[in-house]
């Protein structure tokens, strides 16, 4: 197929190839994947600038995204990649094909890096989803700084860059410039922006910004960094958010409520605790789903709430494809007990679901929640259970929400009233502000 670039497109390739460090908050839709791609081609044979290129992705992006990129654009055809997945036979198999692009899961970066024993010699690096690499304490962040000082040019690309607020900010930026701009050091990056927030002593449990720290946090990575929102540059369908309410009966509100302040549940199959704040909010979460696990992990049922208003959906929709995210196992199993649905898994049910085959599909944002092109399948997403992550929330939005999709596209979030589910979506709205504010503030200027 043909690549002709939007102009927004054209822009972002060029801050690629005039930078080398360049980190793109792209809107998800905005065809961040071929922008790259593009410098890529360009930065290997038009400028010589590039010689083996690494990419880094969420698995299923890594296996299936960047290889149908490739595939998919005439302009790409001399571009040779390898798919560095697998096995570790076929890792290292893959590692020594001769070829322009290695593209990898960031599961598999400390085995590159520390266990491989295969020189690292990729000059340039893109990371897919920078937002993954929020962690600064994590087995992968560790490993790509190691050989950080090693590569001459990285991309980092998220749509999703500070999904719980401007700590994020710290290691993303780190991983990019090494700690010239927001510091080495996450001790110093919090004393500079940040006051402690919600105490114990001398224990500190969380942070929040200071005044001006936002304004200057955003001055100082805006030469390196852009943002583009698919509102600005395409003509998206309309969104339409709705919340489908339920109410448990006052027997089961009563269980939530002892559950919520005394940390225990006594029910006729078993005891029920919570040991800690997060165990309590997963389970209070459970049970506004409508089942909980004991301590066998075998879990009982709540109420069918929930199962209801999915299935009035389903009759609503009149056939037209529905899919539905759900967050704990037992919501699958009870999905799949009640109703004939088919989860998205693989290469085979993505195409499935895209040619309409898929009345009823079911998705975990974990793992469907990053690059995965649903758009021609459906326009109709059903939240069962909601996350905290405001990431993996947008990004599941944006399956059906992006370039490419011609239909109204509608988010049905199901409630239980009074529970956790409340608080979980206006959370989730309101770190939507601080990512908005970072979005607007390094907004590309075309």
């Amino acid at each position: 197929m043909k690549y002709e670039p939007h102009s927004y497109q054209k822009y972002a390739t060029d801050f690629i190839e005039r930078n080398s460090i360049a980190a793109l908050l792209l809107d998800m839709g905005l065809g961040k994947t071929s922008i790259t791609l593009t410098a890529i081609n360009n930065l290997l044979f038009d400028y010589f600038d590039a010689h083996r290129v690494l990419v880094i992705a969420p698995l299923r992006v890594a296996k299936n995204t960047w290889p149908e990129e490739i595939e998919k654009w005439s302009h790409l055809s001399d571009l040779k990649y390898s798919v560095v997945v697998g096995t570790e036979k076929e890792r290292t198999s893959a590692l020594k094909e001769n070829a322009d692009i290695y593209i990898i899961n960031r599961e598999n970066i400390p085995w590159l890096v520390e266990k491989s024993k295969l020189p690292f010699d990729f000059d340039m690096v893109v990371i897919d989803e920078l937002s993954s690499f929020k962690n600064y304490s994590s087995k992968r962040f560790k490993s790509l700084m190691k050989v950080r000082p090693k590569i001459r040019r990285i991309i980092g690309l998220t749509g999703t860059p500070s999904s719980n607020g401007l700590m994020d900010l710290f290691a993303e930026f780190k991983i990019l410039d090494m700690g010239v701009r927001l510091g080495r050091f996450i001790g110093q990056y919090r004393n500079a922006y940040f006051t402690p927030d919600k105490m114990n002593g001398p224990i500190v449990y969380s942070y929040k910004p200071l005044p001006s720290a936002e304004k200057i946090i955003y001055e100082k990575i805006s030469d390196i960094t852009i943002s583009m929102k698919a509102t600005d540059h395409l003509k998206m369908p309309e969104l339409i958010e709705c919340e489908t309410v339920v109410q448990m009966s006052e027997k089961e509100k009563k269980s939530y409520t002892t559950l919520k302040k005394e940390l225990v549940l006594s029910i006729p199959d078993g005891e029920i605790t919570a040991a800690n704040a997060a165990s309590l909010s997963n389970k209070l979460s459970q049970m506004a789903n409508g089942a909980i696990y004991l301590e066998d992990k075998e879990f009982v049922t709540i109420h069918d709430r929930k199962l209801d208003a999915l299935e009035d959906l389903i009759e609503s929709a009149n056939g037209k494809p529905l899919l539905v995210a759900y967050w704990f196992k037992h919501d699958l199993e009870r999905i799949k007990e009640r109703f004939e649905v088919r989860e998205i898994k693989t290469s085979n049910d993505i195409k499935d679901w895209n040619d309409g085959e898929i009345p009823v599909a079911v998705i975990h944002p974990a793992s469907a929640g990053h690059g995965l092109n649903l758009q021609s399948g459906g326009s109709t997403l059903v939240w069962f259970g909601l996350t905290w992550s405001l990431e993996l929330y947008q990004q599941t939005n944006a399956r059906l929400y992006r370039q490419g999709q011609n239909d109204t596209v509608v988010i049905h979030h199901i409630i239980t009233k009074g529970t956790i589910d409340e608080d979980i979506l206006k959370a989730l709205k309101r770190k939507d502000k601080t990512q908005s504010s970072l979005i607007d503030a390094v907004k590309a200027k075309l």
